[in-house]
């Protein structure tokens, strides 16, 4: 029995080694950027995972009690963006806060998404994306190399608890300036990129 799950796990190891060297063959091979194909990782180096702990929510900074958007939610969840920089690195952070003004414990239930890859990430930001509209792309989170997004992972928030986020994303053109954050299960919320 103990072999036959080695074997298995063995085999989804290489899946993944797999899919990570085509995506990258992709990335490498993509034209002008003139597609309307959903983009899920920059060219060029994401954030390594060593500047940047997937589960541990980004510095807070100045910028913290601002408000470029306020998304509400069913149930009275609402999440409270004060936060959206290009990064030298090729990539645009989210950061905000969210709110559970309900009566029970949140757990960010479909807020992790549905890609096969991020299933691990449990209570998450891992399903968030950035639309350009301009540009007609959707940008997916990044992930580190183990398929862990680059965002914010939850506890149980209870009741009248608030916790802050983080979201990662490839950044879009420096011409735009504006692109849509969507959250499964919310409304989406139109924002300003700064930097």
């Amino acid at each position: 029995m103990r072999a036959a799950m080695t074997r298995i796990r063995f085999r989804g190891a290489a899946v993944a080694a797999a899919s990570v060297a085509m995506a990258v063959v992709l990335t490498a091979c993509g034209g002008d950027g003139g597609s309307d194909e959903p983009e899920g990782k920059p060219e060029g180096s994401a954030p390594s995972a060593s500047n940047q702990d997937s589960e541990t929510p980004a510095p807070a900074e100045d910028d913290e009690g601002q408000v470029l958007a306020s998304i509400k939610g069913k149930d009275g969840v609402e999440a409270v963006i004060s936060s959206v920089k290009r990064e030298a690195g090729g990539f645009v952070t989210v950061k905000g806060r969210v709110k559970n003004g309900s009566t029970q414990i949140w757990a960010a239930v479909g807020w992790q998404g549905i890609e096969q890859e991020l299933v691990n990430n449990g209570a998450s930001m891992a399903g968030a994306t950035l639309v350009d509209q301009q540009g007609k792309k959707r940008y997916l989170i990044l992930r580190d190399t183990d398929g862990r997004c680059l965002c914010t992972k939850f506890e149980g928030l209870t009741p009248g608890a608030e916790a802050p986020f983080f979201a990662q994303f490839p950044a879009p053109p420096q011409s735009t300036t504006e692109v849509d954050f969507q959250i499964p299960t919310m409304p989406t919320a139109t924002i300003k990129i700064s930097g």
